[in-house]
């Protein structure tokens, strides 16, 4: 009996698969897709700043 509940099972699902195959409909949109990235540079250029201001206060010692 167990080999038949497991054919019969397999039967049910591959019914159950057939008859929803015909529901799922995948359609490219009209508008094309956007996406927008918002990048903070702030730390970056803040840091190549104190770099540059470094190297300039010990370039120039005297100055300062």
């Amino acid at each position: 009996m167990n080999g038949a509940r497991r054919i019969f099972a397999s039967v049910m699902l591959i019914a159950g698969l057939a008859a929803t195959g015909g529901c799922i409909n995948l359609e490219a949109p009209d508008e094309p897709i956007v996406i927008e990235l918002n990048i903070n540079i702030t730390q970056e250029v803040i840091y190549r700043l104190a770099d540059d201001a470094e190297n300039t206060i010990d370039e120039n010692a005297d100055i300062f």
